[in-house]
């Protein structure tokens, strides 16, 4: 498949974040070799540091002073790293530079040729669309980018720990994904999973759009695919744990289910009242929209049996 203008190469030569400009091909292809081995020594280090002292950093990277300097200016000039003063002096990735390792990395595996687009936003993640054999999706986890505390409440996944970043977080969001598409792909409709690099999930680009966003002209079948998914994710060990109309993909006659991170297994002591909540969201969204009224105990119990 040619390039299209829509993407740019990504392919080079040799916390709570405040808001950030959108990360770009054209800022991951400008890093030099120095300023990649300033990032990864910011990304080890933030395992020990919320915020990396100057003199650890120069310590990981063996820089003099100067260099070190240097390097630090040019990415933060490209809103890859900040620096805070409290509670110490320190320095630590934003997003753009977490997803620029990430996307490096695929790059240089070969999985990811070239970036394209924005094409999806959400509260946790966003999309973009890529190119590698074929067109992909790449979604990027960013746990905690408006309130980590939430996340920490709602997320069986993450540990307990006296100190889980934003970083550690989105990587076991991403896990926790990947591990999801792969066990019910392709027995159940989800995106097929491609690869996985810290927060960056690579799937299979699905067409169409959200249910929220179409306007069926028969949408009793259309229900009934969807109860079909949930009851195969069922049965493969999966309760999606957030579906809603906005994570239902609707490409012409093809029904898929997306945005697993928070799945969870049937044996979980919560399974029934969440599996519930799914299906009441489906439910109401198709009596409020297409006044088409499906009874949610029928439902629930054609999923468990």
């Amino acid at each position: 498949m040619t390039v299209t203008a829509g993407f740019a190469l990504l392919l080079t030569v040799g916390v709570l974040m405040m808001e950030q400009m959108p990360l770009s091909a054209e800022v991951i292809r400008s890093l030099q070799p120095y300023d990649i081995r300033v990032l990864h020594a910011i990304e080890r280090l933030m395992r020990r540091f919320e915020w990396v002292p100057l003199e650890e950093l120069k310590a990981a990277t063996r820089f003099s002073e100067s260099e070190l300097n240097y390097r630090i200016g040019r990415v933060m000039e490209r809103d890859l790293v900040r620096y805070a003063k409290v509670p110490y002096e320190g320095y630590a990735l934003v997003f753009n530079g977490f997803d620029s390792l990430a996307l490096r990395s695929l790059s240089g595996k070969g999985t990811v040729r070239a970036l394209g687009d924005r094409i999806g936003e959400g509260k946790e993640s966003v999309v973009y669309e890529g190119l590698g054999l074929a067109p992909v999706a790449i979604k990027l986890h960013h746990v905690g980018q408006r309130s980590f505390q939430s996340v920490r409440l709602n997320r069986d996944y993450l540990p307990e720990r006296t100190h889980c970043d934003w970083l550690y977080a989105s990587r076991l969001s991403a896990q926790s994904e990947y591990e999801a598409l792969t066990n019910l792909s392709p027995a159940v409709s989800v995106p097929a999973p491609i690869a996985i690099d810290r927060h960056a999930v690579v799937m299979d680009l699905i067409g169409g759009t959200t249910l929220n966003r179409c306007r069926l002209d028969d949408p009793d079948p259309v229900f009934d695919r969807i109860l079909e998914n949930v009851r195969a994710a069922y049965r493969h060990g999966a309760i999606h744990n957030d579906l809603s109309e906005y994570n239902v993909m609707i490409d012409e006659d093809r029904v898929v289910l997306i945005d697993w991170p928070q799945w969870i297994t049937p044996d979980h002591p919560n399974a029934l009242v969440i599996l519930t909540r799914d299906l009441f969201n489906i439910v109401t969204f198709f009596a409020r929209k297409y006044r088409v009224v499906r009874d949610l105990d029928e439902a629930v119990e054609s999923v468990l049996r």
